[in-house]
């Protein structure tokens, strides 16, 4: 697709094949009412605000509001052009129906316990979630399937769920297949033994930790995988330009240490003109794997400030001195 003629955002397109993703991409958790809910005129302005400022790629999850946010997303993408946009889902969890519904999702979204989740990286398990999704979201088609956090069956991913994947993609069913989680070595794995095209990697390559460099982005540079980084705020730590007590890192309260590392590199940002948060942000963009930086947000006021931290132009000089101050590795590719 051409930035120029749709509006877009600049693209960066895989290694293999023709699919291009913009640079900053939504998602799309907070529609599923992520911990707290949101109302569907929020849902509304969000996802406007985000097409008006160029996005065009949208990750979502059957996981996400027990499909509350696959519902939302395709109700709200319908009124534009199937082609002028990529959309990801992800698979390995099934949504069953109980009997019964008593109280609030357990799975961190404010919505009612409509249904259970259900692991399955069989390959009819893969081919009902894809279904399903697109039930949920009233499109045509997925263009990335996502293997969905399955660090601890990593096995079923080799033997059945993985092989399921890539003979959707043979069909045509699917433009790109990969896999998200939190943690770099089983997507190192994956990347070692498959043909993934795309890795969504959340919160393990940002402006606080690089251990990614060690072993999975080096893998991809070779294989031609794509990553997205998500996460890049580590659950909140690097989000405010003033790092606060009690910021949140991986779900949880940070430890005294990396609150202390945070504000250290905020001061340098601070020093160069810039914010913690801005850097954050276009940290990942330097590396040559990464194609796009994934942010989540609930309001229209969200998209505009994050869009706003993207554009942002920061000197080759602040990069420098986290370098020399030891806040981030010598050997990470910074942006141009």
């Amino acid at each position: 697709m051409s930035a120029s003629s749709t509006g877009a955002l600049p693209t960066r397109r895989l290694a293999h094949g023709e699919l291009e993703l913009s640079e900053f991409s939504l998602g799309c958790a907070q529609l599923g009412n992520l911990y707290r809910e949101i109302s569907d005129e929020e849902a509304r302005e969000t996802v406007e605000a985000a097409w008006r400022r160029g996005v065009r790629y949208y990750d979502t999850a059957p996981h996400y509001g027990i499909g509350l946010s696959e519902r939302r997303l395709g109700a709200l993408l319908a009124t534009h052009s199937r082609d002028d946009y990529v959309l990801s889902t992800k698979v390995g969890r099934l949504l069953v129906p109980v009997e019964r519904v008593e109280g609030i999702d357990d799975g961190g979204f404010a919505v009612p316990a409509t249904h259970r989740r259900v692991w399955d990286f069989s390959r009819d398990g893969i081919r009902r979630s894809l279904s399903e999704s697109l039930e949920r979201l009233q499109l045509d088609r997925i263009d990335v399937a996502y293997l969905h956090d399955p660090d601890d069956h990593m096995a079923q991913v080799f033997e059945t769920a993985y092989p399921a994947l890539e003979e959707l993609r043979g069909e045509g069913v699917l433009r790109a297949i990969g896999a998200g989680m939190n943690f770099s070595a089983p997507l190192a794995e994956l990347v070692r033994n498959t043909d993934v095209d795309l890795l969504m990697l959340a919160g393990r390559y940002t402006l606080l930790e690089q251990d990614a460099l060690d072993e999975l982005l080096p893998l991809c540079v070779q294989r031609g995988v794509g990553i997205v980084a998500a996460g890049v705020f580590n659950s909140g730590l690097l989000a405010r330009a003033q790092v606060p007590e009690g910021a949140k890192y991986n779900y949880e309260g940070a430890p005294p240490e990396l609150i202390e590392r945070a504000r250290a590199i905020a001061a340098v940002c601070e020093r160069h003109g810039t914010t913690l948060p801005a850097a954050a942000v276009l940290f990942p963009l330097g590396h040559p794997t990464v194609v796009s930086v994934c942010v989540g947000a609930r309001s229209a006021e969200q998209i505009e400030r994050n869009v706003a931290l993207y554009r942002n132009a920061l000197p080759a000089e602040l990069w420098s001195e986290l370098k020399a101050e030891g806040l981030l590795r010598r050997d990470a590719p910074t942006p141009a």
